[in-house]
């Protein structure tokens, strides 16, 4: 998939288990979803629907009861929506938003050597 990823926040909920799980079918999806925030049944339905016309997931209609599954790949998706996210709420900057990540997170001495590393690696890309 060559073009943007728009995934509302909702759609990012549902993809977010469906990456983790795997295929699973609406009423699985709407379960865990309720342990989360309050989601009516058709709710949910509706919203994996719009989500099999935008293409963020796939539809297994083969069966009485439909399974879906992510078509779109997370690290792919975290990626673009990263991006975006860099360009508009920190005007380009990455190590804003990495110094405004770290400025609310407790990082782990490993975590902090991990984030050295990668920004390493990128600097060195960029040059």
């Amino acid at each position: 998939m060559n073009k943007p990823i728009k995934p509302t926040e909702s759609e990012l909920e549902i993809l977010a288990i469906l990456w983790e799980r795997g295929a699973s079918t609406v009423r699985e999806i709407h379960e865990i979803l309720e342990q989360q925030k309050e989601a009516g049944y058709t709710t949910t339905l509706k919203l994996m629907q719009i989500m099999h016309e935008k293409g963020l997931v796939t539809r297994d209609a083969s069966a009485r009861t439909h399974i879906y599954e992510a078509a779109v790949d997370r690290e792919l998706t975290q990626r673009q929506l990263l991006n975006k996210m860099i360009d508009t709420v920190f005007k380009g900057s990455a190590s804003q938003l990495v110094m405004q990540a770290l400025g609310h997170h407790r990082s782990s001495p490993e975590e902090l050597d991990m984030i050295r590393q990668y920004l390493n690696e990128m600097e060195k890309k960029q040059k």
